[in-house]
């Protein structure tokens, strides 16, 4: 797309939002501070590097296709987040499994690793000026086979887990020391059951008990950040979960930490776009996974919808942008996986920008005046605005690929890396 053309439509697209009292250039700097979480295990099919051939029994979670080239190292796996990151407008993070260490081919079990076995992504990280967030694995293991972990009845278990969890932690606090911003440390369990459980009560004990002793040892809050992901129900747990959001929820708000929303984990009919209001009254963050779940908890790639769009917006409406950290997570084997990172940030960014495009100060002014017909009219006239000669401008100020150009890059780059891989 041609430079003059783009830089010509932004002007014109300037003119219109400025009838409604929206300030797109100021809009622009907001978006350049804007930072994405992409996770790693897009880019492998949630496989890690402590065994190529590890199940995911176990683990309530379930990657579909079969698509050539998925990574199989940690440097294939940076390779094609270069190549995501390249085409992803503004400066993101990355957020990383405990699976994905550099073992160098020896043993290593969860309750034996360290932050050296993180060393190369650090130092990666820092080369390329990416911020790092950190994830425990308790699933694609022998102990968790049974579909409990955290709040397994067997002690030894649980203390296995708790051991992985607390080393953690400690890898979050040197990766937050080390990268000079606070690591995102979020905890989710695949702990739950198929099918009627009666002892519900006594697992969501075991599982208070459990996370009493992980944040025992506090740590400053400018080094790693604590969240607690829930879920409604998942593969193999479709009857019970023992972290359910009202657990979670509770757990989080009463102990001081920061509660994990995952787009995806909750019944398709929910909005979580309202949750956003709500428990901001009682807490300083939230965290979010940003997924499309499409009839079950099936981690679609995020796209332009309605809810991404509703969600954004409640965030932008709550002037509360610097107090939810936004994180990627999905996982698709059915397309190139280096492009599947693109489509979904790129989606998650256009959100946030149709968002803070909306002409709020007018709407308000409506809506404090009871005035409903000119709140929705404004609202329905906002969606043929010329939303998208902004978002071009904004990629060409980033310096990154605008319109469809990124899908070609993608092409090439699948054609000369990924296809190639055996």
């Amino acid at each position: 797309m041609d430079v003059k053309h783009i830089e010509r439509d932004y002007q014109n697209a300037r003119e219109e939002y400025a009838a409604y009292g929206v300030d797109t250039d100021s809009i622009m700097k907001i978006m350049e501070n804007v930072s994405l979480s992409l996770h790693c295990w897009q880019g492998d099919d949630v496989r890690g590097f402590e065994n190529p051939n590890a199940s995911l029994e176990g683990s309530g979670i379930q990657v579909t296709g079969q698509y050539p080239g998925r990574a199989r190292t940690a440097e294939e796996l940076r390779e094609d987040l270069e190549q995501a990151f390249s085409l992803i407008p503004g400066k993101h993070r990355l957020n990383l499994h405990a699976i994905y260490g550099e073992f160098e081919g020896k043993t290593v079990d969860r309750d034996e690793i360290r932050p050296e076995h993180f060393y190369g992504w650090i130092d990666w990280a820092r080369e390329k000026d990416i911020k790092l967030d950190f994830n425990c694995t308790c699933f694609s293991h022998p102990k968790a086979v049974s579909g409990f972990t955290l709040s397994h009845k067997e002690k030894s278990i649980r203390d296995f887990w708790i051991e992985h969890v607390k080393l953690c932690r400690t890898i979050s606090v040197y990766m937050g020391k080390e990268m000079r911003s606070p690591c995102i440390h979020n905890l989710w369990i695949p702990d739950g059951s198929k099918d009627i459980t009666v002892d519900r009560m006594n697992h969501r004990s075991l599982l208070t008990d459990s996370l009493d002793q992980i944040f025992e040892e506090e740590f400053p809050a400018v080094e790693i950040k604590d969240s607690l992901e829930s879920k409604l129900f998942g593969i193999g747990s479709e009857m019970f979960v023992v972290g359910s959001h009202e657990f979670y929820m509770g757990y989080a708000l009463s102990r001081g930490k920061m509660l994990c929303f995952d787009i995806g984990h909750f019944h398709p009919t929910e909005s979580v776009a309202d949750k956003i209001s709500a428990v901001l009254q009682f807490t300083d963050e939230i965290l979010l996974h940003v997924s499309r779940g499409i009839r079950w908890d099936s981690d679609h790639i995020v796209i332009l919808n309605d809810e991404i769009k509703d969600l954004m917006s409640e965030i932008i409406r709550s002037n509360a942008l610097d107090r939810v950290h936004i994180a990627l997570d999905f996982f698709d084997a059915s397309l190139n996986r280096a492009g599947a990172w693109v489509i979904g940030a790129r989606a998650t960014l256009k959100a946030i920008l149709l968002a803070l495009l909306e002409p709020r100060s007018k709407v308000l002014e409506a809506e404090n005046k009871n005035d409903y017909f000119t709140r929705l009219a404004l609202l329905e006239e906002m969606k043929s605005m010329p939303f998208g000669a902004v978002w071009n401008y904004f990629c060409l100020e980033m310096g990154v690929a605008v319109g469809e150009n990124w899908i070609t890059k993608i092409q090439q780059f699948d054609c000369d890396v990924t296809k190639k891989r055996v």
